[in-house]
C-alpha cells in the first residue's frame, strides 16, 4: 500500500525545548489511567522514557534512509489503539450522552463533531473494543481536542520519531523482538493471521514498553508530513523533530495493518497517505473527516511530559482543515 510519487514541499523542522526543572520532573513519568471527566470512559497510558536512537533502517526502503540520530524527551503513549468505545462518543452526541454521568458542559458541546459518515465505518469488522478506523488526520486531531476539553489534559498524535522510538522500545533491530519476522504472530495481526479483518485490541503480547498492537491491527496516524527520505535530518542535532504538516497529502502513517505483509510492520517502515483513500467519497469537495477507502488507519495518542501553553494547545487543535478537491 506504499505510495511515493507525490510532490513534496521542503521539510520544516520544529524543535521543542524544556527547562531543566521540567525535564527532571518529566523523567519520573509513570503509567496511568485517564478518566474522561463526566463520563464512564477511560483509557490507559504507558510512560515512555526519554532517550536517543537511530531512526530509519539501512536494510529498508529508500524512504527509511539515511539513518539518523534523534533525541526525544519522555512522553506517554496510549497502551492501545483508540477504540470505537472512545471514539463514538465524540462522533455522535447521543453516544456521548449515554456515556455521560453528568450534563454535558457548553464547552464540550461546542467542540465540532465529524460529519456523520454515509457508510458503516466499522466495515462490519467489530465495534466494542475494536480499533476505530478510517478517520482523516484532521478528524483524529479534533478527537484529541474533545478529550482535552473533557479532561484539561493535552493529547495529540505522535510524531514519526516518537512513534518509531516507542515501537522499538530500546531495540535497534528491524522489529523490537529481532531482525526476522518469526515471532511476529505473537505480537501483531497482519495478513498472515488476521483473516483480513481487525481484531479486539490487546489480544496480542505488548512490546517491552507495554504497547499493544504497535505493529499491525490498524496502521496509525502520525502528525508529520511524509517526505520521501530523511535527507533533511542527516548530520543534524535532531531534538524532538517533527515535519510540520503544511499540505493535505501525504502524511506519515506507521505500524502497518491487518492487510499488510510482515515487512511493512517493521519499526522503520513508513506509509504515505494518498488521495485514493477518499476515492469513493461522492462529496465535492471531499470530506475533511473520513477516508472510506482506508479501513486500515487508526489512532494512538501521545501526551507530552510537559503540557504546552494554552496558546500552543489552541494553535495545534484549531488549525483549519486543508481543503480537499
Amino acid at each position: 500500500m506504499k505510495c511515493y510519487n507525490i510532490l513534496i514541499p521542503l521539510l520544516t523542522l520544529t524543535f521543542i525545548t524544556q527547562t531543566s526543572t521540567a525535564q527532571q520532573k518529566a523523567n519520573k513519568l509513570e503509567d496511568y489511567t485517564q478518566e474522561i471527566n463526566g463520563t464512564n470512559l477511560s483509557f490507559t497510558m504507558q510512560a515512555i522514557p526519554g532517550g536517543s536512537f537511530f531512526m530509519g533502517s539501512e536494510n529498508g526502503e529508500s524512504d527509511e534512509k539515511p539513518v539518523h540520530k534523534v533525541q526525544l524527551d519522555p512522553f506517554w503513549m496510549s497502551t492501545f489503539e483508540v477504540t470505537w468505545d472512545l471514539f463514538e462518543p465524540f462522533l455522535y452526541k447521543d453516544y456521548e450522552e449515554s456515556s455521560s454521568t453528568e450534563p454535558i458542559s457548553p464547552e464540550v458541546d461546542a467542540v465540532t463533531r465529524p460529519t456523520k459518515p454515509y457508510l458503516d465505518m466499522t466495515f462490519g469488522m467489530g465495534k466494542v473494543n475494536y480499533p476505530a478506523l478510517a478517520m482523516t488526520q484532521y478528524n483524529a486531531i479534533q478527537f484529541c481536542k474533545w478529550i482535552y476539553t473533557r479532561t484539561g489534559v493535552f493529547y495529540r498524535l505522535p510524531t514519526e520519531a516518537e512513534w518509531e522510538y516507542a515501537a522499538r522500545a530500546g531495540a535497534s533491530t528491524e522489529y523490537f523482538f529481532g531482525n526476522t519476522e518469526d515471532d511476529l504472530k505473537n505480537y501483531a495481526w497482519f495478513i498472515d493471521n488476521s483473516e483480513e479483518t481487525t481484531h479486539e485490541v490487546g489480544q496480542k503480547e505488548p512490546n517491552p514498553w507495554g504497547l499493544h498492537d504497535i505493529y499491525g491491527n490498524v496502521a496509525e496516524w502520525t502528525y508529520d508530513q511524509y517526505h520521501e527520505d530523511y535527507s533533511a535530518f542527516a548530520e543534524k542535532e535532531n531534538i524532538n523533530p517533527v515535519a510540520e504538516p503544511i499540505t493535505l497529502y501525504p502524511h506519515s502513517v506507521r505500524g502497518g495493518s491487518y492487510l499488510d505483509e510482515a515487512t511493512d510492520l517493521r519499526s522503520a517502515s513508513r506509509l504515505a497517505s494518498d488521495p485514493s483513500w477518499k476515492q469513493i467519497d461522492p462529496q465535492i469537495p471531499k470530506s475533511n473527516w473520513w477516508l472510506p477507502d482506508a479501513p486500515f488507519v487508526g489512532i494512538r495518542l501521545v501526551r507530552p511530559s510537559v503540557q504546552p501553553s494554552k496558546e500552543e494547545i489552541e494553535a495545534y487543535y484549531n488549525k483549519e482543515p486543508i481543503p480537499d478537491f
